[in-house]
């Protein structure tokens, strides 16, 4: 077994395994490894609809065998440190592996102790998080017979920063359907000061909002989860302000406890953790050091590559890149990152192409709808124009609920990952 490679991979999942099939695809003979401890592998983007009871969970999970590219070794464990002075990454078990060049790509951490009580809140019946375990929150939706259904996010970055809000709206249908909305509170609480960042998307969730009766809540950051109680706590963040105020007649139940906390009860609540870089990273010389982007891996927002270490590169979510953190942001990424690898390599002038920030959100508005946000760097619009030839992106699409639960997947797992697009 080598110990040695041209091209070390932490992470097979979405970014270690694209970038490794097409590494492969263009240069076949290139000496390469992914570190990856996990038998399975998953298509997280289906948990939406895992979890509002439309997609079958089974079908969401692969043998991680399966989809390691052929050429490529296997390393089954896990990634603990990182040496790049030494050209080095320690394992958990199998001893060290040094590298040419190093791909740093193991996604996200959940940290489940940034919210006071969210571990144990997450045992209880009424509340959920498709980022866990999307099955639990269609069992969640199924019991629900009314009062408040509370939907937030925490003030970190999160995978699919659209997610939180894609079950909301699929909730509300779901209670429509079950005769329970008409005794229902549907509250979606984000830290952040609007729905969505592209104003052209923006608007027409607005719309949704509005039509579904929904509440919104902006400038709410979830602090603390009393599950005794069945409440939640969020610092109000507005720039400027000290006091909370509250609206809709307070049919919430809402109270304060002090300037800037106040709490809401709930009789279910889904949310997303809060995510951080693994400790691999976060821990590292690798990490930005100091402001908002701090311990996530540093690297240049256009070729990816690591802002001190040159033979370094960052791939996925672990990276300090200001846009979503998606598949399709990496499905732009990986190619990027192949192009400079291969032209280091191969004593080549780097190459051109740079990555412009694309991310894309697929916006599930209800069973049979969604909106295809697509965007870049800076919160500008990025729309295929192809698609956009034919459809009104911006506009809730039948066509496009047909290309996220068949059309997406599909792609996945015969396209992206092998190392095709």
């Amino acid at each position: 077994m080598y110990t040695h490679f041209q091209v070390l991979i932490i992470g097979g999942g979405t970014a270690g395994i694209m970038l490794a099939a097409k590494l492969h695809r263009e240069q076949k003979h290139l000496r390469m490894a992914i570190i990856e401890p996990s038998k399975s592998h998953w298509y997280q983007p289906a948990w939406t609809l895992v979890g509002a009871g439309t997609y079958d969970y089974v079908d969401t999970r692969r043998e991680e065998a399966s989809v390691i590219p052929k050429g490529v070794e296997w390393i089954q464990d896990k990634a603990i440190e990182i040496l790049p002075e030494e050209n080095k990454v320690r394992t958990e078990s199998s001893g060290e592996y040094t590298y040419d060049y190093l791909v740093v790509a193991p996604g996200v951490k959940y940290d489940l102790d940034m919210i006071e009580g969210l571990r144990e809140a997450l045992q209880q019946p009424n509340v959920c998080s498709n980022y866990i375990d999307p099955r639990k929150t269609w069992g969640v939706l199924l019991k629900f017979e009314g009062g408040n259904a509370v939907f937030t996010q925490p003030s970190t970055p999160i995978k699919c920063g659209g997610a939180p809000q894609k079950i909301m709206y699929l909730a509300d249908e779901h209670f429509r359907k079950a005769g329970v909305r008409d005794k229902t509170n549907v509250v979606f609480a984000t830290p952040g000061s609007v729905i969505f960042g592209v104003k052209e998307f923006a608007k027409t969730l607005m719309e949704i909002i509005e039509r579904k009766q929904i509440i919104l809540k902006t400038f709410y950051n979830p602090v603390k989860i009393d599950h005794q109680n069945n409440e939640i706590h969020f610092k109000w963040v507005k720039p400027g302000e000290n006091k909370c105020v509250l609206t809709e007649g307070n049919n919430l139940q809402e109270h304060t406890v002090s300037d800037d906390t106040i709490v809401m009860p709930y009789d279910m609540l889904h949310l997303a953790p809060p995510h951080v870089a693994p400790d691999l990273v976060r821990e590292s010389t690798l990490a930005v050091q100091e402001g908002p982007n701090k311990g996530w891996l540093d690297v240049d927002i256009h070729t990816l590559q690591h802002k001190r270490y040159t033979n370094i590169y960052g791939l996925g979510d672990v990276a300090a890149l200001p846009t979503a953190k998606t598949g399709a942001a990496i499905r732009k990424q990986a190619p990027i990152v192949a192009a400079q690898l291969l032209a280091s390599i191969n004593k080549q002038p780097k190459p051109e192409l740079l990555y412009q920030g694309y991310s894309s959100c697929p916006l599930v508005t209800g069973y049979g709808k969604m909106v295809l946000a697509e965007f870049k760097y800076d919160n500008v619009r990025d729309s295929d124009p192809l698609i956009s030839r034919f459809v009104d992106t911006t506009k809730e699409q039948w066509s496009m609920w047909l290309l996220k639960k068949y059309g997406l997947p599909w792609m996945y797992w015969n396209l992206m990952l092998k190392g095709i697009m």
